[in-house]
């Protein structure tokens, strides 16, 4: 990354998720006074006065011997070793607790620089309560409140005075936002994993696991891509608990926040109406699409394993008849350096503008062959047809009337857009209006 990195570290519900969606601006981390919420790393880019630096948000450190506390504090150590600045969060209200000590002492083995941040501050004669959190050796505590904003401007200098020059900033124009869904165990955080080299989020069959979003910025040939891995999303009769509902919902941002989807299946079961639906939200959202069948390593197959395979996923999502399908073992590595260029390709037909008189040209041609259809001796006319938007490609399509404009006719529309254009990997959106007097739009 180009830009420094801050991490945000402490025991459980001491405000690092509050804080962490303050700084960065938007409700990103999952807040919930439940131990354990955070597990994985979870990214945001903060600005402050010209400068921008990353912050990563951590699980809650226990130190205790179970399988999700020792994946947390790994997952911290790795955090740890990414950043240039440290802030220790602890808990005004609760008060200095032994915890917090452990945590300490574990961050003076770093040779990092540690900015203990001292939350809860709000309401005032917080001096005594500060007092005894020098008792860890850290220097002068910052005074914020999280919940509030109390201090952060504050803690902001602060970390700007003690962070490394960065290099030029992501420009987010630059950036290619891929998002990774599906539903839990299709092999999303392995797929992450692989594309990042290195254990960048925690990898389980335990359902659930990634409960946030978790990002990745990846430069290759020049291009920058934005990698989200997603919570696995479950039917939501199956979503009992408030954390993985608010998991779930940060998935579907994920979606609506990416110029690319990849939608993971198991090559080792059937499409499920999970999948469907799942598939849909990407689909509904117009996001662009590119269907993922990872643990194709674990499939028996001859020369036409595949071809069934991919027979099957278009009969079971046949409204994704437009997504590019790709076989790939987030295992082994099979076919993932391909999916940077199917991902760039697919970006750039998500992204493309097609002139208004090629269109007419396409208009004349297609009506021409077949034309509109006549309901009670009333025929459809189609004056224009012009694009109104892209990400997904949107068209106005100027009629007569539009109760004449059958769905059936719209998407013979479409697909001779796609049979000319392409529009590989990318909704396309046919909006009808009716043309106003004397041509108006």
């Amino acid at each position: 990354m180009s830009l420094p990195v801050v991490a945000i570290v402490g025991r459980p519900n001491v405000g690092k998720s509050t804080l962490f969606n303050r700084l960065v601006q938007k409700r990103v981390a999952i807040e919930e006074s439940t131990p354990g919420v955070t597990r994985d790393r979870l990214y945001g880019r903060v600005e402050w006065t010209g400068r921008e630096f990353w912050l990563i948000d951590t699980g809650g450190l226990t130190f205790e011997e179970d399988t999700i506390s020792k994946e947390i504090y790994r997952q911290v150590q790795l955090a740890i070793e990414e950043a240039n600045l440290i802030l220790l969060m602890v808990d005004l209200k609760s008060g200095l607790l032994p915890l917090d000590y452990e945590v300490a002492e574990m961050l003076r083995r770093k040779d990092l620089p540690v900015l203990l941040v001292a939350n809860k501050g709000e309401g005032g004669k917080t001096e005594a309560a500060v007092a005894e959190f020098y008792a860890l050796g850290l220097g002068e505590p910052q005074v914020v409140s999280a919940a509030h904003g109390l201090g952060t401007g504050d803690l902001l200098d602060k970390i700007i005075e003690l962070l490394p020059a960065g290099e030029k900033p992501v420009d987010e124009e630059d950036l290619l936002r891929v998002a990774i869904i599906g539903r839990p165990n299709v092999g999303k955080s392995s797929l992450l994993n692989k594309i990042a080299g290195t254990e960048r989020v925690i990898v389980s069959d335990i359902p659930g696991t990634t409960r946030d979003a978790i990002d990745l910025l990846i430069e290759r040939e020049e291009q920058k891509y934005l990698f989200v891995d997603t919570a696995g999303i479950r039917r939501r009769s199956k979503i009992d608990e408030a954390v993985e509902y608010y998991a779930v919902l940060r998935a579907v941002r994920a979606v609506e926040d990416a110029d690319v989807v990849l939608m993971v299946l198991d090559a080792t079961e059937d499409v499920t109406e999970q999948d469907k639906r799942i598939a849909g939200i990407a689909h509904e959202a117009g996001r662009g699409i590119i269907i993922v069948v990872n643990k194709w390593d674990k499939v028996k197959k001859d020369e036409k394993t595949m071809d069934l395979y991919r027979e099957n996923i278009r009969q079971q999502l046949a409204f994704l008849s437009y997504a590019p399908i790709i076989f790939i073992s987030a295992l082994t590595g099979q076919r993932i350096h391909r999916l940077y260029q199917l991902i760039a390709y697919v970006a750039q037909q998500h992204a493309m503008r097609i002139k208004t008189s090629q269109l007419n040209e396409l208009v004349a041609d297609a009506t021409a062959v077949t034309p509109p259809p006549t309901k009670k001796g009333k025929q459809l006319k189609i004056y224009y047809l012009t694009q109104i938007r892209v990400k997904p490609p949107t068209f106005a399509v100027f009629v007569n009337d539009p109760e004449l404009a059958h769905f059936s006719y719209l998407r013979f529309l479409e697909n001779k857009l796609r049979e000319t254009y392409g529009f590989e990997g990318t909704p396309i959106r046919l909006v009808v209006r009716k043309r106003g007097k004397g041509g108006d739009m």
